[in-house]
C-alpha cells in the first residue's frame, strides 16, 4: 500500500499521515528528510519529533531515500516519509541538482518492491504563481512531476487543505 498525502504548508498533512500510520498497528519507521541548517528548520524539526510516540523509529536521510527505504522495509511495517518535497530540495542545492534525477529514478523503483506499508507526506507546490528564480521553478517543475509519477503508482492519494483530507484517489476495498 502506498499513500500519497500532499497539502500546503501547515495544512495538517503531517498529523493525517501520523494518525494513518499509529492507526495501522504496525512497527513505524519515520524517515525524515528535514536538515537542521538553522534556528527555524531546528523548531521545526523540534515540534515533528515532539508528537511521534517513542515507540517509532526515526531514520534520517536527506539524500538517498531508495537505498533508505531497501534498507528498513520489512513485512508489517509502515514506512513514514517526512517530507518528500524538502527531499526534492535537498538534492536540487546539493550539486547543481545533478544528482536528482538519479536519485528520483532509484526512489521509484525501489517502491514496486517494498513489502512495507508507505505513506509519504509531500507539499502540493504548483497552485501558485511561477516563481521568479531558475531554481525555485525547477523546484516546483521537479515536485510536480514525481507528484503525477508517484500518485500513478500510489494505491491512495490525498490533498489536505485546512486539516481536512480529500480524497483525490481513493484505496480500493477488498
Amino acid at each position: 500500500m502506498i499513500d500519497l498525502i500532499l497539502g500546503g504548508a501547515r495544512s495538517g498533512k503531517s498529523r493525517l499521515a501520523e494518525k494513518r500510520a499509529l492507526a495501522s498497528g504496525k512497527q513505524v519507521i519515520y524517515v525524515a528528510t528535514a536538515q537542521n541548517l538553522d534556528g527555524e528548520m531546528g523548531a521545526r524539526i523540534d515540534h515533528h519529533q515532539s508528537r511521534r510516540p517513542a515507540s517509532w523509529t526515526t531514520v534520517e536521510e536527506p539524500v538517498d531515500l531508495g537505498q533508505t527505504l531497501a534498507k528498513v522495509d520489512s513485512p508489517d511495517t509502515v514506512i513514514l516519509i517526512d517530507c518528500l518535497t524538502l527531499w526534492v530540495s535537498n538534492l536540487l542545492c546539493l550539486d547543481n541538482g545533478s544528482h536528482f534525477e538519479k536519485h528520483k529514478q532509484a526512489l521509484l523503483a525501489a517502491l514496486p518492491q517494498l513489502q512495507s506499508d508507505l505513506i509519504v507526506v509531500s507539499n502540493e507546490t504548483g497552485m501558485g504563481i511561477v516563481p521568479m528564480g531558475e531554481l525555485s521553478r525547477r523546484f516546483v517543475d521537479e515536485s510536480g512531476w514525481l507528484h503525477q509519477e508517484l500518485a500513478a503508482l500510489s494505491d491512495r492519494v490525498t490533498l489536505v487543505v485546512a486539516g481536512l483530507p480529500h480524497q483525490l484517489k481513493p484505496a480500493k476495498t477488498s
